[in-house]
């Protein structure tokens, strides 16, 4: 027998003397103290399950805005409430300065699991300057004028305009027909009446939501229409608006979601879709925080191009659209469940 064969063999027969050494006391009481592997597994797993839940609930809450200007189906549950406060600034023109602040205060009620009503106050601030280039818009030869949303049509030979206060109030009504928590498809019918100082407007929404990824992503359209009176110009003007606009959130953190918003713009002479005035193309960016007792949104969307015929034709230059619209657009919320 070789040295490398005598030395295996002691080896081998080392290891089988050392297995069939007595447990000691210490060894019997570890055994009997370890559960099984199987045990710690499965509880590994509901304490996994447990805290994701205890998270989720912690940072999200049903009736918060994940979007700037799309409505989803998360509405608020019966018998709670929610405060929201809303600004948006529309800026830039065709030249000059023109912004349009709209400031929305809202109070809403979850008046059962499916529906939802809310009250708003509404307020404004408008400041343009020569913002305007289109010489159909410009009389008597005065090329830039002062115009746009807001801005009456006796202020066009001014070098500015600006006014502010409280333009009115407006109530709103949410029915979720499906939700799409629980359905492939989220439905839900919108309608909001409006009375105020620069215009009078019904709108209606037909929302349409989906949710993946274990809800953690949403992808929401909104069917639009519209009828309004604007007030702000010596004559009132009848129109009616058919927008599409839609989107999508993710959430990428538990707290933290991001997205990205489009918008399809239509008006219409008069209050039943006569001739199209206008159509215009939005796209932008949205941003969402969800804490335990409030979230916040931010969005902004610029516009990509639009096309005017009469009798709106006035209100279009450098291949896009003014009056109420302006190059970029900037929307902040903040929302209070209790």
């Amino acid at each position: 027998m070789t040295y490398r064969e005598v030395s295996s063999t002691k080896v081998s027969e080392a290891r089988v003397s050392k297995t069939k050494q007595p447990l000691l006391k210490e060894d019997l009481k570890a055994v009997k103290k370890s559960p099984p592997k199987k045990i710690l597994s499965k509880l590994k797993q509901f304490l996994i399950a447990l805290s994701g839940a205890i998270l989720s609930v912690q940072i999200t809450h049903a009736g918060e805005g994940n979007f700037g200007w799309i409505y989803s189906l998360d509405l608020q549950p019966k018998g709670t409430w929610e405060i929201e406060q809303r600004l948006q600034l529309t800026r830039g023109q065709a030249s000059g300065t023109y912004d349009y602040w709209y400031g929305r205060s809202e109070l809403a009620y979850g008046l059962s699991n499916n529906i939802q009503i809310a009250g708003y106050l509404n307020s404004y601030s408008i400041n343009a300057a020569k913002n305007f280039t289109n010489p159909d818009a410009c009389d008597q030869g005065v090329n830039p004028c002062t115009a746009g949303y807001g801005v009456p049509g006796s202020a066009g030979l001014s070098d500015s305009y600006s006014k502010k206060g409280i333009d009115g109030v407006s109530l709103e009504g949410i029915w979720r027909i499906t939700n799409p928590v629980t359905e492939a498809v989220g439905v839900g019918l919108y309608l909001e009446p409006t009375i105020g100082k620069l215009k009078d407007a019904i709108e209606a929404r037909v929302i349409l939501q989906s949710n993946f990824i274990d809800d953690r992503l949403q992808v929401v359209g909104n069917f639009v229409y519209e009828i309004e009176r604007l007030k702000f110009d010596d004559e009132p003007i009848k129109e009616t608006v058919f927008d599409f606009v839609g989107g999508f959130t993710y959430r990428v953190a538990p707290s933290w979601s991001l997205g990205l918003e489009y918008r399809f713009h239509n008006d219409f002479d008069g209050y039943h879709l006569n001739r199209q005035t206008q159509k215009a193309h939005f796209i932008g960016p949205n941003i969402h925080y969800a804490s335990k007792n409030w979230w916040l949104t931010a969005a902004m969307r610029t516009q990509i191009g639009g096309s005017c015929w009469e009798p709106g034709d006035a209100e279009c230059s450098d291949g896009k659209v003014w009056d109420g619209h302006g190059r970029n657009e900037y929307l902040v919320k903040v929302g209070v469940p209790f």
